[in-house]
């Protein structure tokens, strides 16, 4: 089957717009930023979406839902004329709302009704879902800071890439890392370790970067050249080369 050349070369942004924001101060350490995404398709289009360890709570048409963290890409079918307004919370700072593990809803999309009691703000925009997040607020959570500063210290940190390297930075056991990011990010360590090295990759390949693919492979940690083009294709579906050309 030939190509979608919307989706080359950035051809996507003629039919798609999206905007960002960031939180108040009171709600930036467990909330990440706002978007909101319109389209306009003649045509339905496969949108491809990466995944990242982030919960998202999410309006559309009148309704919303809560997305878990997603272990794979998802792709997702745009037609018409629509779009969505969009909370992406902080790895780690979705459990003190869920008051629940966070493994509980990964790789699920559950009503918004069964995490956050009440009317959904009216309309969903920045000002009204920050005074919805405030009153359903129960508290800190010391297991979700740390949380947050561990998926930090791996955004940070590129020669992290073992989740015992990422262990001994903290001054933590492998299996106590595992619990925290169970109960508190809904992946595991090991997962978000790769996640990020490999949007490391993305940076590089959107930048335009000319890369040397083994030479890659082994900065990141990966034994050859094959086992990380193989990670690259379960995460986002595609070979990283694939993937370029949507740059």
């Amino acid at each position: 089957m030939p190509r979608d050349t919307r989706e080359l070369a950035g051809a996507w942004t003629r039919f798609q717009r999206h905007s960002f924001r960031s939180p108040s101060p009171d709600l930036a350490p467990y909330v990440d930023h706002y978007w909101a995404a319109s389209w306009d398709y003649d045509e339905p289009y496969r949108q491809l979406i990466v995944p990242y360890p982030n919960v998202h709570l999410i309006f559309q048409d009148g309704g919303a839902k809560v997305q878990g963290v997603r272990s794979g890409h998802q792709i997702r079918v745009l037609e018409g004329t629509n779009g969505v307004f969009g909370v992406t919370f902080r790895p780690g700072g979705f459990r003190p709302f869920l008051r629940a593990s966070v493994s509980t809803i990964t790789d699920r999309s559950v009503d918004a009704g069964q995490v956050f009691p009440g009317d959904l703000p009216d309309p969903p925009e920045v000002a009204t879902v920050e005074d919805f997040l405030r009153a359903r607020f129960p508290g800190a959570d010391t297991g979700a800071e740390r949380a947050m500063e561990a998926v930090a210290t791996i955004a940070a940190a590129p020669e992290v890439t073992r989740v015992g390297t990422l262990a001994r930075r903290l001054g933590s056991g492998v299996r106590e890392l595992q619990r925290l990011f169970a109960e508190h990010v809904g992946i595991g360590p090991k997962w978000v370790i790769r996640r990020y090295r490999l949007h490391e990759v993305t940076e590089r390949l959107a930048r335009g970067t000319p890369i040397d693919w083994a030479g890659l492979a082994a900065e990141l940690g990966y034994a050859d050249q094959a086992h990380f083009v193989r990670d690259f294709k379960d995460m986002f579906g595609e070979s990283p080369t694939w993937y370029a050309a949507r740059y």
